[in-house]
């Protein structure tokens, strides 16, 4: 099965938090860096954003950025 791009960069950053390399209400890197570090287009870190958003994983705030959400 073929894993995208942005499907790598979400279970990464899931592994982080579950490990506790990141933790609740920890704000996440912004889009721009994160692009840099995992070697991928600014559009790919979106994607991979709103899965972690959609499983309720991280929240994100206008103008503020993302956090890891403190129920997990």
């Amino acid at each position: 099965m073929v894993e995208y791009e942005w499907q790598r960069v979400a279970r990464d950053l899931a592994q982080q938090i579950d490990s506790g390399r990141i933790r609740p209400g920890a704000a996440l890197p912004g889009i721009v860096r994160l692009a840099k570090e995992y070697g991928v287009a600014d559009h790919t870190i979106r994607r991979a954003l709103r899965s972690l958003r959609e499983a309720g994983r991280i929240e994100t705030l206008p103008h503020k950025g993302s956090f890891v959400s403190e129920q997990q």
